[in-house]
Order: C-alpha cells, then sequence, then structure tokens
C-alpha cells in the first residue's frame, strides 16, 4: 500500500490546488470579419459571421 513518506504542509498542498497558473481563457479568438473575442467554432454573435461567411443576420439595436 502506497504511504505518504512526510506529511505535505498546508502551503504546499494550497499551491498545487490553486488555479492561479490558468491565466488565458482556452478557446478564444478574434474574429475574423469584427475583431470580436469570441469563442471558436461558433458564429459570432457581433456581426454574425462564422469564419469568413455571413451566417446570421443581426438586426441593430434602435434607442
Amino acid at each position: 500500500m502506497a504511504v505518504p513518506k512526510a506529511k505535505v504542509s498546508k502551503a504546499r498542498r494550497d499551491k498545487r490546488r490553486s488555479n492561479v497558473w490558468k491565466l488565458e481563457l482556452p478557446g478564444m479568438t478574434k474574429c475574423a470579419n469584427c475583431g470580436e473575442f469570441i469563442l471558436s467554432h461558433r458564429v459570432c454573435t457581433k456581426c454574425g459571421y462564422y469564419g469568413k461567411k455571413a451566417v446570421l443576420t443581426i438586426k441593430e439595436k434602435e434607442d
């Protein structure tokens, strides 16, 4: 049976469990048409383009 050789300190344990090292948001790319950040492999909600093709027609909001 596996048994730890020494006690792992609270600081070392918590450093291992922390998610501070995750700095970037994975899968975020810039839209080829408008430059807005979007999730990859999805239609841009700002302009309605997927890649370089217009897929959706986005209506402008009127004030």
